[in-house]
Formats: structure tokens, C-alpha cells, sequence
């Protein structure tokens, strides 16, 4: 349960990645059983480079904003649920999320982002939050949802082509 307001909230992890839109459509099918709201965070940071710095005109929150509508549209079409909140916050994803981790009933993240290793079957935000939220962790992983979510699993095709079906989904 939410600290602050008594409401149950599911964290949703949202980078725009393929993974972190199977993670969305899980908070979406696993939403009305909890009785929960969703919280759909996006973070940025700033990167440091090392050299000459050139000005550049970049709005971290806007992009970040538009990452994250587009993962909702991509997730949810035109049926995105009314409880969705979309969060945009400065810093390292993992911290963020294991934050956001204190006053939810879930975290829900993909199984790879954008960054790192091709072949990893967890990435490192993945294996971070796993390690220390402050709440159950759900890992989304395949390219559907399994047939015992009908409602949600007949929304948008399924999200990628590098998986079988539904049978990987959640292991």
C-alpha cells in the first residue's frame, strides 16, 4: 500500500525499450487485481564526457516525457488505463525505482533496456531492483503476456519477434 495516500501503486520501469513495454502491458493486466494505480517512471541523467563542453539545447524532461507516451501508446493504444501516472525523474534508474519501491505494492521492469550487453538475460537495472526494493519485484520477460490475461493480451500485437510467444513471458 501507498504510504503517503492509502492508494495500492504498481512502479512500472519505462525506457522505451521493447522490454520496458511488456513490463507496462504486465502492470496493466495485474492493475485491477490489485486493485492499484500505475506509476510509469522514466529517469534521465545527465552524462559527463570528458573534453570541450559545447552548449547543447536539450530538455532532458521533455524527452523523457515523449519516451514515455509513446511506450504508453505503444503498450496500451488507444485503451491505456485512467489510473496511469507517468512519473519523469531526474537520475539513475535503478535508484529511482527502488525509491519508488518504498510506497508501491509492485515494481515491474523489463528484462533488458536499451544499454549493455546483447544476450543478457537481465540487465543491470533488472538485477539492481531485484536486489533492493523495498517491495516485490516483477521481471517481464518474452514478448506477450500469457493467455490467462485475455483482456489485455488481445490490446496491441505482441511486442517483439525475438521471442516465442507468450510461453516465455514472466520466466
Amino acid at each position: 500500500m501507498s504510504e503517503s495516500t492509502g492508494v495500492s501503486t504498481i512502479v512500472v520501469g519505462v525506457d522505451g525499450s521493447e522490454s520496458s513495454i511488456l513490463a507496462l502491458r504486465w502492470a496493466g493486466a495485474l492493475a485491477p487485481l490489485f486493485q492499484a494505480s500505475i506509476r510509469a517512471v522514466t529517469c534521465w541523467q545527465f552524462q559527463i564526457a570528458v573534453g570541450t563542453f559545447t552548449p547543447v539545447l536539450w530538455n532532458p524532461d521533455e524527452e523523457a516525457r515523449k519516451i514515455c507516451a509513446e511506450a504508453l501508446s505503444q503498450a496500451f493504444g488507444d485503451s491505456t488505463p485512467v489510473d496511469v501516472q507517468m512519473v519523469i525523474s531526474q537520475g539513475p534508474p535503478a535508484k529511482v525505482l527502488v525509491e519508488e519501491s518504498r510506497r508501491a505494492r509492485l515494481v515491474v521492469v523489463g528484462s533488458r533496456g536499451h544499454g549493455g550487453f546483447e544476450g543478457l538475460l537481465l540487465g543491470a537495472v533488472g538485477a539492481a531492483v531485484a536486489e533492493h526494493a523495498k517491495c516485490p519485484v516483477l521481471i517481464a520477460h518474452g514478448s506477450d503476456l500469457p493467455p490467462a490475461f485475455p483482456e489485455v493480451a488481445a490490446g496491441p500485437s505482441t511486442i517483439g519477434s525475438n521471442q516465442a510467444g507468450s510461453a516465455h513471458a514472466g520466466s
